[in-house]
């Protein structure tokens, strides 16, 4: 049995009423036909899981949930099957995009060679410049979506796009200074470091918890990001206040 597949059932046709009384109701996106589910999956870093192709051939997405984030901004949809990729290669080499903000910010899937589900999502934020860890399941994604459709329009999804965040920016909580790594004794930590230099600082995100992540653009627009392989450390350049005056003008 598909749990997603099983709950898309469950919720399809669901109508949700939101603040200002304006009545959404869910519907399900067509499934892929044979040609765009190829497609999809030639657009892969690894192969499609079983899950995900029962998936997509039942539905490829959803709209209409209206999960509500702020005054302004909701998830109205959400796509399972993204073919173009994110971008923002340094830090996610293989990511799909999973659903917007409508202001320009992303949840992405995190896809490697080496992935066996469609998973783990992360919130990538441009103001404030962060990623923030969501979950490590596309089933608790949907249902978090579902839960912010609904009063009092609270989810996990809303409390990292509002909050958690913001707290990265402002605290910089999972940063390591490169002595740190070097001092550690984890090999994959200390080998990323000392493959850089001092002025790098690393943050380690291989068994992350709801509202971890990095400020990538901590140290202006044009920050070094760096990642370890498919292994999700990150690493991000600090620079000097003169240094990003003189990146502002190049």
């Amino acid at each position: 049995m598909n749990s997603i597949v099983e709950f898309l059932k469950q919720i399809q046709g669901s109508v949700y009423v939101d603040e200002a009384r304006k009545q959404k109701i869910l519907t399900l996106l067509p499934p892929l036909n044979d040609q765009e589910l190829s497609a999809f999956e030639a657009s892969l870093p690894c192969a499609l899981p079983e899950d995900m192709r029962e998936l997509l051939r039942f539905a490829s997405g959803l709209d209409g949930a209206g999960c509500r984030l702020s005054d302004r901004f909701e998830i109205d949809e959400v796509r399972f099957a993204d073919v173009r990729g994110f971008g923002f290669e340094d830090v996610f080499p293989h990511a799909k995009e999973l659903a917007v903000d409508g202001c320009g910010n992303s949840w992405v899937i995190d896809l490697t060679s080496e992935s066996k589900a469609f998973a783990p999502i992360f919130f990538s934020c441009h103001d404030p410049p962060v990623i923030v860890y969501q979950t490590d399941s596309l089933l608790h994604f949907i249902r978090e979506v579902v839960r912010g459709s609904n009063p009092p329009w609270e989810s996990e999804i809303a409390d990292v796009d509002r909050k958690l965040a913001r707290r990265i920016w402002r605290e910089n909580p999972c940063a390591m200074s490169h002595s740190q790594c070097l001092a550690n004794g984890d090999h994959e930590l200390k080998t990323f470091a000392e493959s850089l230099d001092e002025t790098w600082e690393f943050i380690d995100l291989r068994t992350p918890k709801l509202g971890d992540g990095y400020s990538w653009g901590r140290y202006g627009s044009k920050t070094g990001n760096k990642r370890y392989g498919n292994k999700r450390i990150f690493a991000c350049q600090k620079k000097t206040r003169g240094r990003r005056l003189l990146d502002a003008f190049r």
